[in-house]
């Protein structure tokens, strides 16, 4: 095993840095900033963290088949031209609950659009439960809601066979499977594959390795792990200087390096000299295993 090095390569605080996607093409990292309200993409040859400013709080990110990309803003799904900055909105969900907004997405195997609801935080992981959703922006623009009463909807990816759909609703503390149909994106029969250990704390976004092997940021824990969804077990821990771990989703040329978003909001003053890194984007190398390329959404 390769020794596994931790770095820091975005310092700048995110309020709650989310949603990391590489984008080939760019060669670089998009990821956004919650409160922030930016879309953001770092190149790291240049080391520049470019940032698109949004009129709401956005989520989620994702690549585009036509070049550009799709955001989850406020309770919209919208696409984003990030040369022109300019928002166009696409979706509207959740209409009926001022208080919400989207949280975590990601585009599946067919390239739909998955991306699930919340109420907005008292402050974090304290919110009025069981407001959220999990919904679908399908290619042709309709969209789809699978089911409600989420408190958190948080990471989500699909296995290797695209046969099952891996899911995660924070505050069960629990990585969850359903079976899925590529063909017409449905999901059933949900299932816990992973309960989170007290020192891990809450789950929260989480991306699959070549090898079907998922890893999942720990808010709080200050630590991505690595579960086998086959036999329910932790495989490896990895930890960062920051408790508030977010995110995690694999890039560069090869997809052999991890990279992971964290968050500061919710941290005091002395809290956050001791962390002073939190917020920031940290890049993990030596871990001996590669991620899959993100699909793009077809629509």
């Amino acid at each position: 095993m390769s020794s596994v090095r931790v770095e820091c390569v975005v310092s700048s605080g995110f309020g709650i840095g989310e949603s990391p996607v590489w984008d080939e093409k760019e060669g670089a990292l998009l990821c956004v900033d919650i409160p922030g309200r930016r879309a953001c993409r770092w190149s790291p040859g240049s080391g520049q963290l470019q940032a698109v400013p949004l009129d709401a709080p956005v989520s989620s990110v994702a690549l585009w088949k036509s070049g550009d990309y799709v955001v989850t803003l406020g309770t919209r799904f919208a696409a984003l031209n990030w040369k022109e900055q300019q928002v166009t909105t696409i979706a509207h969900v959740d209409k009926d609950k001022p208080n919400n907004r989207f949280n975590d997405g990601k585009v599946d195997p067919a390239g739909r659009y998955f991306a699930g609801t919340m109420a907005e935080e008292i402050r974090p992981a304290v919110l009025e439960r069981n407001q959220g959703s999990l919904y679908t922006l399908c290619p042709d623009l309709s969209v789809v809601k699978h089911f409600d009463r989420v408190d958190i909807s948080n990471g989500l990816d699909w296995s290797l066979d695209h046969k099952t759909f891996f899911y995660i609703d924070s505050l069960s503390y629990s990585v969850d499977a359903f079976d899925y149909d590529i063909q017409t994106g449905k999901i059933d029969n949900r299932r816990s594959v992973y309960k989170m250990e007290k020192e891990e704390s809450i789950p929260d976004g989480m991306c699959i390795d070549m090898e079907g092997k998922l890893w999942v940021a720990c808010y709080d824990g200050g630590r991505v792990i690595r579960l086998d969804p086959e036999t329910g077990k932790r495989i490896q821990t990895v930890k960062l200087p920051v408790d508030k771990t977010t995110s995690c989703c694999f890039g560069g040329k090869d997809y052999s390096e991890m990279y992971v978003t964290s968050a500061r909001d919710g941290m005091d003053k002395e809290w956050l000299s001791r962390q002073p890194q939190a917020g920031g984007i940290f890049k993990i190398t030596g871990l001996g295993v590669k991620g899959i390329p993100p699909y793009a959404f077809a629509g």
